[in-house]
């Protein structure tokens, strides 16, 4: 790949990553992308009645995208060569009661999400995306809309204990998330002067609390929530705050992502864990489908799943742990098939490629990592390896993937977490454990994983890319080759 070209993929990136503050967003960004390229809708709700040579997809709960491309030359047994991701990063969720009133402060009372560096939470300027579900009233009847959401402009901020209060600090933070957590939205005396806050929320000068009170009073929405927050959300919908119903919203960074570093080799940006793989995946796809020849020759069907809730276990109807995938690898199958027997055929006949960033090398920490298996920038993707299969890597699994790098001149690395520390782990297992498909784990190495502001080099992006699709272009005929199950006499 030419630097130009790869440096298009790189700010093609960014324009990702700062289109996409939360999953819901990442969802949106990669349906516009899919519907641009051609690709079209579908619902699980619906008969699907799809064509050899076609592009489809799907979403589910808006956090979830699942989306493919038949072969011309498929025929129902056929294996489907798929790129999982994640679309999910650790963060703060608001709470179902955000309204917290400490001290003459206005704060939000929010919760962990996933595994998160919470300390570089501290001193960041904060704001609030998500989706919103939004009553509206049209002729006499009354329908509700699910809203995406984003205030651009940094409205809230976790503030630091100073140092002069807390000699200790720097002997460890240990922050409470309980407690420490909580943004603060406004000063209760300003928000009042400015008559942006309701009488609700100036019936709060009194004793202070964190949200009991207000769930206790009322179910409405002014007891839950700061009406400051609730103008803030209907100004940027074009509603009125009584319309809103509910909402799932987050914390998030208003810093926006970059290329950087002095010799702009790196790529700065909060949420690289995982919407870096969840991009690399879908532009593979798209890329390797764009021509009107592209499928002539493929007997498979090229997938890519990007799943919520990866950071929290994947045990949800929109994770990776749920029928989603194995429903659409048998729907597919069923739509050129009437027998049953032929979903499972296929699966044998498949292949899954778990992408989610890896460790690299921290040059200050260089004794985290197994002396023989230390991921470098630049270095290319990276393969995981676990004996107790926290990783779904295997022998055959490996070398298929590696081939195809080889092929194509691209890098790629290996990684095994040191025998004295603990494992992470990914969509792998879950999918190869439930779906019984063969499964390779890998992902481009990163430092500053699950904080709020991470970094990743702009060639792994590159080599990402290119060894995605270079996989979507090869597995058809490298499979052929391999020969793990079969009868040797």
């Amino acid at each position: 790949m030419a630097k130009d070209e790869g440096y298009s993929v790189v700010s093609d990136l960014i324009g990702f990553l700062n289109a996409s503050p939360t999953a819901f967003h990442a969802v949106d960004e990669a349906k516009k992308r899919l519907q641009s390229a051609g690709y079209e809708q579908l619902s699980e709700r619906d008969d699907w009645k799809l064509a050899a040579g076609k592009k489809y997809f799907f979403t589910r709960n808006h956090s979830t995208i699942v989306a493919f491309a038949v072969g011309k030359k498929y025929v129902a047994g056929n294996g489907f060569h798929i790129l999982g991701a994640h679309t999910d990063s650790p963060c703060l969720k608001l709470k179902p009661v955000t309204k917290v009133v400490k001290g003459g402060y206005l704060e939000v009372g929010v919760q962990t999400y996933g595994g998160g560096l919470w300390h570089t939470w501290f001193d960041r300027d904060l704001t609030v995306a998500g989706r919103v579900i939004i009553r509206q009233e049209k002729e006499g009847s009354t329908s509700y809309l699910h809203r995406l959401v984003r205030i651009e402009e940094p409205i809230m901020r976790i503030p630091t204990l100073a140092i002069h209060l807390d000699r200790t600090v720097n002997d460890g933070f240990k922050a409470n998330t309980q407690n420490h957590l909580l943004p603060i939205l406004a000063t209760l005396v300003k928000a009042e002067l400015n008559k942006a806050v309701g009488d609700n929320d100036s019936t709060e000068n009194g004793p202070q609390n964190d949200g009991k009170e207000a769930n206790d009073k009322t179910g409405s929405k002014n007891a839950k929530h700061h009406s400051l927050l609730l103008q803030l959300l209907a100004s940027k919908l074009g509603c009125e705050p009584d319309d809103i119903c509910d909402f799932e919203l987050q914390a998030c960074d208003t810093q926006p992502s970059i290329i950087a570093g002095a010799a702009k080799e790196f790529v700065f940006s909060g949420r690289l864990d995982n919407l870096c793989m969840s991009f690399c995946t879908l532009k593979a796809l798209i890329d390797s489908t764009s021509s009107d020849h592209s499928l002539d020759e493929e007997t498979g069907v090229r997938m890519v799943a990007l799943f919520d809730h990866e950071e929290c276990g994947s045990d949800s109807a929109q994770g990776a742990g749920s029928p989603v995938m194995l429903s659409a690898v048998s729907r597919v199958t069923s739509s050129f098939s009437s027998d049953p027997k032929l979903t499972d055929k296929a699966i044998q006949r498949s292949f899954l490629v778990s992408a989610d960033m890896a460790h690299a090398l921290h040059p200050n920490y260089m004794e985290k990592h197994e002396d023989n298996h230390q991921p470098k920038f630049h270095g290319g993707l990276v393969i995981k390896h676990n004996a107790n299969q926290r990783y779904a890597t295997n022998a055959v699994t490996a070398f298929i993937f590696r081939e195809v790098a080889v092929k194509h001149n691209i890098p790629v690395q290996d990684f095994v977490v040191r025998n004295d520390m603990p494992c992470g782990s990914t969509i792998g297992p879950i999918l190869a454990s439930g779906v019984g498909i063969r499964t390779v784990d890998v992902g481009a190495p990163q430092l500053s994983m699950h904080s709020i502001r991470e970094m990743c080099a702009v060639d792994d992006v590159k080599h990402s890319y290119e060894h995605f699709k270079a996989f979507f272009q090869e597995f058809s005929h490298l499979d052929a080759k391999i020969a793990a199950d079969a009868q040797v006499s």
